[in-house]
């Protein structure tokens, strides 16, 4: 699904302030996997997402999706394999919007743009449906502003809007890092949910140890721009808090 071969990115070259945030980095991400990202701040996760998304390109190296060279594509033109859940749930909607606007932006991101979509009691139908799904009664409201919601409620609708396309790849970074302990457990039950009932390939970045183990089937160690230990199936489920502590003291 997604393979990088021999990346390597370098911020500020040249200068006092250069950094290697990644060094030769080859990676392949199976399709329907469900991959956490752990690592000190400044080991190369951010970088390693954006790569993939398209909003930085590689120094060096090559990116990969279903097998096309997409290495310098820019990332609106990988909109279409792609969505992605930023840590700030204010990033993923437009506030000034109707919930069922921006549900409508989601469904056009990677078709044309027409003007029928969106504008019919059936696609309401749809979005409503979604919104019942997460038990917040927001299926009732589809005419609010999204500004008028709270984090955790525009987190969760940026999730089921991520999909709303059809894109195959979820891209989570620190998606429940900015909420309260309570919408941070629903956000991350209800990402889980989504990424295996749409059979998605996700790869999620967090500095949630708990959620680090307690979520998907493969987990990624970065330090210093490199992978250092990447554990898979019942490898990952042998990790434990303990070893993660231990690891980031080392």
């Amino acid at each position: 699904m997604i393979e990088l071969k021999n990346i390597s990115k370098t911020f500020n070259k040249g200068s006092v302030d250069e950094m290697f945030a990644l060094k030769n980095i080859n990676l392949t991400i199976r399709e329907g996997e469900f991959i956490t990202v752990v690592g000190f701040n400044g080991s190369g996760k951010s970088t390693l997402l954006n790569i993939i998304a398209g909003n930085l390109i590689p120094d060096s190296g090559e990116v990969f999706i279903d097998q096309f060279d997409v290495t310098i594509l820019q990332e609106y033109k990988r909109s279409k394999y792609i969505s992605r859940i930023f840590q700030n749930p204010l990033a993923g909607t437009a506030s000034e919007l109707s919930i069922l606007e921006n549900f409508r932006l989601a469904s056009l991101r990677t078709q044309s743009k027409l003007l029928s979509i969106g504008n019919n009691s059936s696609f309401r139908k749809i979005v409503c449906d979604k919104l019942k799904t997460l038990n917040m009664g927001l299926e009732n409201k589809p005419d609010s502003l999204m500004g008028s919601l709270s984090g955790g409620q525009r987190q969760a609708l940026t999730l089921l809007m991520a999909v709303m396309d059809n894109s195959k790849i979820l891209l989570m970074d620190e998606p429940s890092a900015a909420l309260d302990p309570k919408a941070a457990l629903l956000i991350m039950e209800l990402a889980e949910k989504i990424v295996r009932e749409e059979k998605l390939t996700a790869l999620m970045v967090t500095h949630r140890m708990k959620d680090a183990l307690n979520y998907g089937n493969r987990l990624l160690m970065m330090k210093e721009g490199t992978i250092e230990n990447d554990y898979t199936g019942a490898e990952k489920g042998k990790i434990n808090s303990e070893d993660l502590i231990s690891w980031f003291n080392s």
